[in-house]
């Protein structure tokens, strides 16, 4: 049986943590955000004038304009699944920028190198390109995109807790790796336009248009979810597992690759294979994986109604609380009541008191099955540190929070009359201990003296 600390019983007194060692150079955020921010404007540069110098600047235009259109979208659909516990904006905003500059320079690079060095091998530019788009393509673009995971897992660990953060910060590394690769196709279809005068539905830019935007503009994201979910997989295990650790990414990048493989490979199963592998494969697994992630979802809420009773037990959560904290509709309205209240700023703590306490089940969710990290403690009194410099504003919001969604409970009236009583005749209770089994006081009863 896996053994970890108690409870802590005390309310903090200062700030978490102990004294910071002086950092080396490379350790200060500073300089490390400085390096990341200029590899990837460096990246951006050189992939903007490569696209660029490929589609024209008209042409670059109008891709940027059409390839954006479903960006918006695929963001807020994977910024809802993380609504459970949402990570910092700067990590999506990293994986966005690696997977549109990093990962997409490094994949046209590569790709145009191993097309060629094919081309001049075999003496045969057709098989070259068809064995460039079904091999060489989806290893590296997969390759290139699983970095982004990759540093993510390693170096902001604490952020990246399991499969939903996975699929999260894949399905945003792909979404920005699709936004320049549709500019590059749509940019080349509209300058094919231009040469023939096609125009309208019959153009190669409005085909090129609802193939890449309108049918799948899930593609790549699907892929790289693969890799995503063995890493989420990954940071579920023990520490000292490492075997599974290191196998569970690359099994799951090893099916992203071979999902793209398929699909590039649609177009030479004949004249309905794109068609065929659309609907007998691409949709299905769609949906399968939306399935997973949603049913994924529902088990984190699960896991902050059952960890966090313990903290409400030792004072640190009042009883409400866990109930309130389990249920997205009862966060939003705790939200919604502290702007109302309080203003935006109240919102904002409200928010980041979810955040806190849903990491905190978490946390202790993997203590409890032996999985937590040699900084447990640590981590655990900084987030109860957290949460008490915003129990004031938040513990309020939140009891409003439960007593608008518990589920009424049935009271049987008494058979003799009860005049002057308060409450009397009414048949439901908005409290009882069924929704708060943690409760420290009795469960509201018009009926009970």
């Amino acid at each position: 049986m896996a053994t970890f600390p108690p409870y802590p019983t005390h309310p903090p007194t200062g700030p978490a943590g102990g004294a910071l060692r002086h950092a080396h150079w490379w350790q200060r955020k500073w300089v490390r955000y400085g390096a990341l921010s200029t590899l990837l404007a460096l990246s951006g540069l050189v992939i903007l004038a490569l696209v660029r110098e490929q589609t024209g600047t008209e042409g670059f235009l109008v891709g940027l304009g059409l390839a954006i259109l479903p960006v918006p979208l695929l963001i807020a659909a994977f910024r809802w699944l993380d609504r459970v516990e949402p990570g910092p904006w700067r990590n999506l905003l990293f994986c966005f920028a690696w997977g549109a500059c990093a990962a997409a320079l490094i994949a046209i690079v590569a790709n145009s190198f191993a097309t060629k060095w094919i081309a001049t091998a075999t003496a045969d530019p057709s098989s070259a390109d068809t064995l460039g788009a079904t091999v060489i393509a989806p290893v590296v673009e997969e390759s290139a995109k699983a970095a982004a995971i990759l540093l993510v897992f390693l170096f902001r660990r604490r952020d990246f807790t399991g499969i939903v953060d996975g699929v999260v910060i894949a399905g945003v590394t792909a979404t920005g790796f699709a936004f320049t690769e549709n500019i590059l196709y749509l940019g080349t279809a509209f300058g094919t336009d231009q040469l023939t005068g096609d125009r309208g539905i019959a153009s190669v830019t409005a085909a090129t248009f609802f193939v890449r935007v309108i049918m799948s503009p899930f593609a790549h994201p699907l892929f790289t979810v693969l890799t995503g979910i063995g890493f989420g997989i990954a940071a579920l295990s023990a520490d000292r597992q490492h075997v599974r650790r290191v196998l569970l990414p690359l099994s799951g990048l090893l099916l992203a690759m071979g999902m793209h493989a398929v699909w590039n490979g649609s177009s030479t199963f004949g004249e309905y294979g794109f068609f065929a592998v659309y609907a007998a494969f691409m949709l299905p697994a769609f949906g399968l994986l939306t399935w997973l992630v949603i049913w994924t979802r529902q088990r984190e809420l699960r896991t902050v109604r059952e960890e966090l009773p313990a903290y409400a037990v030792t004072g640190w959560l009042t009883p409400a609380e866990p109930f309130a904290l389990g249920s997205m509709r009862a966060r939003r309205i705790a939200r919604q009541y502290a702007r109302h209240h309080a203003g935006r700023p109240a919102a904002r703590a409200v928010a980041q008191y979810e955040a806190y306490a849903t990491s905190l089940a978490f946390l202790r969710h993997r203590g409890r099955r032996g999985r937590a990290g040699a900084d447990f403690v640590v981590r655990e009194r900084e987030l109860l540190h957290e949460l008490w410099a915003r129990r004031e504003v938040a513990r309020p919001a939140l009891d409003h929070a439960a007593r608008m969604t518990a589920p009424p409970v049935p009271v049987v009236a008494a058979p003799w009359p009860m005049h002057g009583v308060y409450g009397y005749g009414q048949q439901t209770a908005p409290y009882s201990q069924a929704a708060y089994p943690q409760a420290a006081y009795p469960a509201y009863n018009p009926y009970q003296s």
